[in-house]
């Protein structure tokens, strides 16, 4: 085949990628604009289907001031930070010190137990959850944000791995010279490693924080009690509350859903570098 037939055909193939890559983007962004059109529309009573042709282009901050004012979403929504920040510190902690542990360490069962860690991560949590809700219930830490960040961070070893391959970039020899002019471990951890994973930890960080921040399963779970609600539940009890309430609640519903996402990619977008430094870090290595 010539050079033009070749060409040719590259031609198509790149011109079909860039199609198809295209029609993916647009479907996958289109949930996200149509979000943020209903969050700012002034049409209080309107379905999903009827809402994707609207009567009128008029936007505003309506729905914000219904969510403000007639739901508990400030109370909700604190509840969703104090859960998220503590669940957060916890995990990041015990990822950080299981992943050190797990690189620097040799003993028997180490390869053994990094494997089990493993396969346990690979189960989804809510496979757990009535057992994880008759403990909390024996325990009588049910209706509690304290067992929210129990269940958040209590399984934050077992995603370990990533941490652990960062760890075994750092060269051993820090700690040799640090441990030979007097320095204990704990001293090493904190005054020499932890200086040096600030990508690590950035990316430990975002990903330990998303999880309680958007989740619903064991908050529907745990959680009756409105004040005690998280944003995810608030918000999913506001819209079904009573028969119609669907409809005259969603665009206040979707302005909830704003507020919340708007604040996970804020956070994404201001610590991007570090999150994609961590990742390829921690993936070199493992």
């Amino acid at each position: 085949m010539n050079k033009a037939g070749v060409k040719l055909r590259r031609n198509i193939g790149n011109t079909i990628t860039y199609v198809i890559l295209a029609t993916l983007g647009v479907l996958w962004v289109l949930p996200i604009v149509f979000l943020i059109y209903t969050a700012f529309r002034t049409t209080p009573s309107t379905g999903i289907i009827n809402s994707l042709i609207p009567d009128n282009l008029r936007l505003g901050l309506d729905n914000f001031t219904r969510l403000f004012r007639d739901t508990m979403f400030v109370r909700w929504f604190f509840n969703t930070l104090f859960v998220a920040v503590c669940s957060c510190a916890l995990t990041t902690l015990f990822i950080l010190m299981v992943s050190y542990a797990l690189s620097r360490m040799r003993f028997r069962l180490r390869k053994p137990i990094m494997n089990v860690l493993l396969v346990l991560g690979m189960f989804p949590g809510f496979m757990s959850m009535i057992a994880v809700y008759f403990i909390l219930k024996a325990m009588g830490l049910t209706n509690s944000l304290l067992a929210l960040i129990l269940v958040y961070s209590g399984s934050a070893g077992l995603s370990y791995y990533i941490c652990k391959g960062f760890f075994d970039t750092v060269p051993k020899s820090l700690e040799e010279a640090a441990i030979l002019d007097g320095a204990s471990q704990p001293i090493v951890f904190w005054k020499i490693i932890m200086p040096l994973a600030k990508p690590i930890i950035v990316y430990t960080v975002l990903t330990s924080f998303i999880s309680p921040w958007c989740d619903f399963i064991f908050v529907n779970t745990i959680i009756s009690d409105r004040e005690l609600y998280t944003v995810s539940l608030g918000l999913y009890k506001m819209i079904n509350a009573e028969r119609n309430s669907f409809n005259d609640n969603f665009t206040v519903f979707c302005a909830g859903a704003f507020v919340v996402g708007g604040i996970i990619v804020a956070l994404f977008m201001s610590m991007q570098r570090y999150y994609v430094e961590g990742v390829t870090s921690g993936a070199v290595k493992g």
